[in-house]
């Protein structure tokens, strides 16, 4: 058989096909390559770049427009033929029924009472659509071939999606029939909608996500249309950026990380009909069971008959709610914004202050963050601020002397102050930095509460506003917590009473306090369910404390299950790169997985890394901050003065105080100048290292921005 002159057309939703050659359609591919490969753009510059590369995304849907598959019919008009599926593979399918919860779309309803901590869900691994079935799938010989399906599991996850769904025979087909044609991601915002996150913490994130979205489709292009091994594919003849967008944001907003078969490593997976549960406030209640090899569910809490079961996707803040789900959870217990915070090597006590803070087990540069809730702030960043704003002579008594280590022990600890005089310097400090932050926005909070009145607004307007709004709440509470301090700290000054709260760590064993303060800030919190709105973690057996509840999407939780723990995270650590673009750009064999150069440190969004919200310190802006897989991180550009979008453009010169944490109190010791350029890779573009993919960590938005992300 000859060579085909055209594109093979296949009719979409509307019925309408596009003819393109070729060759015109191989050159624009090929321009947006290398748009998507060329170095990050200097600062102040990104939102230049992502129209451009829209633009040249938007020249290309247009000649695709027909050509990708859809399915006649409504998501609902196979829900039976799901439900039949699941309970001939050997799933659980009583006491529950999908049904439409409006505002939050699908999700799984209780048809009957349902007790707390009872098992009502179980899933067999032949359900699941993972890793290693695309291995053994028609995927298998491009795999075996491909550095950058081998290195990022998301996105090979996503590609296994496309298979299948254009397979008519596929054993998956009645779980992919249901997903959702569409979803809120910001992939699928309009100009004007990305225009609303302008200053918020999840800027960045959504132009690198973009970027990295687009650079995959543009590499893995070429590669359908000129690998041997991708001949059989049947994506050859109609693989458009509609239908990679759609993968990606399946796959980041359902992917879960689960036991392989031998239990000797982890591996991602979507799991059918448990991701269909919204999200609530709660604790992790699903883990794998590896005796019986399926995924197990616990009730969250009692549920009468005909109440939505929920499920908990873990501590994530609205920016990654936002950008990795496509909804604003109205209620969310454990939002928070990232402040980069480090000590200036320039500074006359650096080195001192560096040595206290590494017997603490804290870097002198790093993401902290401010949270939504009472109190505030962590013990390790509790620790960090008394340091740095310590006196010499208070550094030598952590230094030197018979009680120095043990006083290294108390940093974090509300209990024992360094000084009066610290306390205050601190708090001033917190105070005048979040003050700072809030000048980078573009709107005040009562702008943007007018604003939210207007009922015309897109959905996706509205959760932009939302998500921006809640951000200067927690910052202006952050401005506000000195006066709120100011009764408490002479006593603290004493020895006796608590100087300020920190977030659950008041009474501490000196031990478990150093072990806790030598963890990260925050252990990244996210979890995917699956609902209408996105999806949650594979969740963990049993209950714990709010506080305790590690995430399992980055392998820091263990599902429990008897004897067992295994990991059942969702992303994995290095690896959901799909959505962050973390898929390689290049079509040769170096696949920049997952972003340029700079992606090395570790996912910030996940692991709660994000940099703060104005991406202070724009020295570092050169380092895009796609960590092991395209670090999401949360910097966004910004300045102290009119100008949001970068916090110390001019000033980084001089050690941007702002993106630098450089205290513009009493303490003129910066956080973090130009020599935080290592640590500033956050803000230039770090992605989760379950990037990607990672963004694939659904989750449910509940209240009217809870629609129907499915």
């Amino acid at each position: 058989m000859g060579k085909k002159s055209r594109v093979k057309t296949q009719k979409s939703g509307t019925g309408t096909t596009a003819v393109v050659s070729p060759k015109e359609m191989m050159n624009l591919i090929s321009e947006l390559l290398q748009k998507c490969s060329s170095a990050a753009p200097s600062p102040g510059k990104e939102w230049e770049e992502y129209v451009q590369i829209r633009g040249l995304v938007e020249k290309i849907r247009k000649k695709q427009k027909g050509l990708s598959v859809m399915f006649d019919g409504t998501r609902e008009d196979f829900f039976s033929e799901l439900m039949a599926w699941a309970a001939k593979s050997g799933a659980s399918c009583e006491g529950f029924e999908i049904s439409d919860f409006a505002e939050e779309g699908y999700g799984l309803k209780a048809s009957r009472d349902i007790k707390a901590d009872e098992l009502f869900l179980w899933i067999p691994r032949k359900m699941l659509m993972t890793v290693e079935s695309a291995k053994n799938s028609v995927l298998g010989p491009l795999y075996s071939q491909d550095r950058i399906l081998q290195a990022m599991g998301n996105v090979t996850l996503a590609f296994h999606l496309l298979c299948e769904r254009a397979d008519p025979t596929s054993f998956w087909l009645p779980y992919i029939k249901t997903l959702p044609g569409e979803y809120d991601t910001p992939l699928y915002y309009e100009e004007d909608e990305v225009q609303q996150l302008q200053s918020t913490q999840a800027i960045q994130d959504v132009f690198s996500q973009y970027k990295n979205t687009a650079r995959q489709y543009a590499y893995f292009y070429k590669v359908i249309q000129t690998h041997p091994n991708a001949s059989k594919l049947p994506l050859k003849d109609a693989f458009t950026f509609d239908d990679y967008r759609w993968a990606v944001s399946s796959v980041m907003t359902r992917q879960n990380q689960i036991p392989t078969e031998d239990g000797s490593r982890v591996t991602l997976a979507l799991i059918p009909l448990w991701d269909m549960c919204n999200h609530t406030n709660g604790l992790i209640t699903t883990g794998y069971n590896l005796e019986d090899d399926r995924c197990e569910c616990v009730a969250l809490q009692d549920y009468k008959a005909d109440e939505q079961i929920y499920i908990f996707y873990g501590t994530r803040s609205n920016a990654e709610f936002v950008i990795h789900n496509g909804f604003f959870y109205e209620n969310n217990a454990h939002d928070r914004v990232k402040i980069k915070l480090g000590v200036s090597k320039s500074e006359r006590l650096y080195a001192m202050k560096a040595e206290v803070l590494a017997r603490a087990g804290i870097p002198s540069s790093s993401i902290f963050a401010l949270h939504c809730s009472e109190p505030p702030i962590s013990a390790q960043l509790l620790a960090f601020l008394r340091v740095f704003c310590m006196t010499e002579e208070e550094l030598k008594d952590y230094l030197v002397g018979d009680h120095a280590i043990n006083k290294i022990f108390t940093l974090g600890n509300t209990e024992f102050p360094v000084s009066w005089e610290n306390e205050i310097k601190l708090w001033t400090f917190l105070e005048t930095r979040a003050a700072l932050l809030l000048k980078t926005y573009k709107s005040t909070s009562e702008e943007d509460r007018l604003l939210l009145e207007n009922p015309d607004l897109t959905f996706h307007s509205r959760v932009a506003i939302k998500l921006r709004l809640a951000e200067k709440e927690i910052l202006e509470r952050a401005r506000s917590q000195r006066q709120g301090q100011a009764g408490t700290l002479p006593e603290a000054a004493g020895g006796g009473g608590a100087a300020a709260q920190v977030r659950g760590e008041q009474h501490l064993p000196a031990g478990e306090l150093r072990l806790r303060l030598q963890a990260a800030h925050h252990p990244a919190e996210a979890g995917r369910g699956g609902g209408d709105r996105g999806g949650g973690p594979a969740h963990r057996r049993g209950r714990r404390r709010p506080e305790e509840e590690a995430p399992l999407l980055n392998g820091d939780g263990k599902a429990q299950h008897g004897d067992e723990a295994q990991h059942v995270g969702e992303k994995p650590d290095a690896a959901v790169e799909l959505e962050n673009g973390e898929a390689a750009t290049d079509a040769d064999t170096n696949p920049r997985h997952v972003g340029e150069k700079a992606e090395n440190a570790a996912d910030e969004l996940d692991n709660g890394e994000a940099t703060e919200p104005q991406r202070v310190a724009e020295q570092t802006e050169n380092a895009d901050r796609l960590g092991n897989a395209d670090k999401l991180g949360n910097g966004e550009a910004a300045h102290a003065d009119t100008n949001p979008q970068h916090v110390g453009e001019k000033a980084e010169n001089a050690a941007d105080k702002l993106g630098n944490g450089e205290a513009t109190d009493a303490e003129p010791q910066r956080v973090a100048d130009k020599t935080e350029n290592a640590a500033d890779k956050l803000e230039n573009g770090e992605g989760t290292s379950h990037d990607v993919v990672d963004d694939n960590q659904s989750a449910k938005r509940t209240g009217d921005e809870a629609k129907d992300d499915d």
